[in-house]
């Protein structure tokens, strides 16, 4: 089997944490199956300056066009995002460079049997248009802001229907998104919930006894409860209300991992508020260092409006630590027991609240770590490879385009 990965949501050396969880499912998915070849077009906008003064848009200007992770050919074509317009437009910049890389590597002697696509909108829109120029079956799977936001206005909305209904199969992380993606049109019988697992090996256990020893080695707080924030800081992650919860904490520590927008807005946040020996941002951090610093804590809080399947929360269970997380979208079907941790409103003093329970009776840090392992990649990689394999099968690939063929012509 070789599929195709399109998506711009992919890791890349200048920025190896966006959309891991992509790189993650395909990992997966060869390590269970090794007849499984992937290749992958990661497209990245067009940006001319590398200077770290230009942030992001910087990194866009500093990856590589072609490299390789885990064993896996990954290349990085250019496209343009033209601000105001580019909703809209991005979709057309995002399908020519696909073509133009692909049709490079077809001179070349690449060929492939199904497409994965990722992101429904603009991803999705220019995959659609290039499966059907190169008569190959695709699928797309929904990743949370593409499916809960993005259909909320009306020509995307339009685009992203033509995309359920010529897809082969549409997929989404959690069946909350898959029931919007139902009510948005989707037929149910070819939309499929595929979530994501955690990676057991990588966010090992830390007992309760070890803490101690895992506080001491990173220079945290031994003897202080400490709480994580993980993910990017935006308004949409809710980093200020953890922030403004702990002014009811005056012992706690509150990490927070990630990098975005508002870093310096949250930092006056935590100076006006006389948080700053309490508050620390971490930047980015690696998984591997992620790890230990759930380990090392005491609950991880995510405070998101919006989520398809927050990683980050199994992640820190598959550590031993509870999770405190908003009740929205997908993560209720993350969250469904004590030993998980506790689902909130999303409110400062609905955090405040849950922190305190967690400190009072905190759940089994084992218990927790078992509650994880219910969640690992096997299962998904197995679906996955079941339904590539039923699309791919002539009768089922024949039946499509024979179909697509009397629409067309209709």
């Amino acid at each position: 089997m070789k599929l195709l990965t399109i998506s711009t949501l992919y890791p890349n050396a200048s920025d190896p944490k966006h959309g891991i969880f992509v790189e993650t499912r395909l990992r997966h998915l060869r390590e269970k199956y090794p007849d499984v070849k992937v290749t992958v077009i990661a497209p990245v906008p067009w940006f001319p300056f590398k200077h770290q003064r230009f942030g992001q848009y910087a990194k866009f200007a500093s990856v590589p066009y072609f490299e390789q992770r885990h064993g896996i050919s990954i290349y990085h074509p250019r496209y343009i995002v033209i601000p105001k317009v580019g909703m809209n437009m991005t979709p057309i910049t995002l399908q020519a460079c696909i073509d133009r890389q692909l049709s490079l590597l077809v001179r070349h002697g690449f060929n492939f049997d199904l497409i994965d696509g990722h992101y429904f909108y603009p991803d999705g829109v220019a995959i659609a248009a290039i499966a059907n120029k190169w008569k190959k079956p695709f699928t797309v799977t929904a990743r949370g802001t593409d499916i809960n936001l993005i259909p909320q206005f009306h020509k995307p909305l339009k685009k992203i229907q033509d995309v359920f209904h010529k897809s082969n199969h549409n997929l989404a992380v959690c069946e909350a998104l898959r029931q919007e993606m139902i009510l948005n049109g989707a037929d149910p019988a070819k939309v499929t919930a595929s979530r994501n697992g955690v990676d057991l090996t990588l966010f090992p256990f830390t007992p309760k006894h070890a803490q101690f020893d895992l506080r001491k080695k990173m220079q945290l707080p031994v003897d202080k409860p400490i709480f994580i924030s993980v993910g990017l800081l935006t308004e949409r992650k809710g980093h200020h209300l953890i922030i403004d919860a702990m002014k009811s904490h005056p012992d706690a520590t509150l990490l927070i991992a990630g990098t975005g927008p508002d870093k310096k807005a949250l930092e006056s946040q935590v100076q006006a508020n006389g948080l700053s020996t309490q508050v620390r941002f971490l930047g980015g951090v690696d998984q591997s260092v992620l790890a230990d610093y759930f380990g090392a804590s005491d609950a991880s809080i995510l405070a998101s409006n919006r989520e398809g399947w927050a990683n980050v929360l199994l992640e820190s269970m598959a550590c031993g630590t509870p999770v405190i997380a908003t009740k929205i979208w997908g993560t209720p079907e993350v969250v469904k027991s004590p030993e998980a941790g506790i689902l909130i409103n999303r409110h400062s003093q609905a955090i405040s609240a849950a922190m305190e329970q967690i400190l009072c009776s905190p759940p089994n840090r084992t218990k927790t770590r078992q509650y994880a392992e219910q969640f690992s990649w096997d299962e998904t990689s197995t679906q996955l490879y079941t339904l590539f394999n039923t699309i791919l099968s002539p009768s089922a690939y024949a039946h499509k385009h024979t179909a697509t063929h009397k629409e067309e012509t209709s």
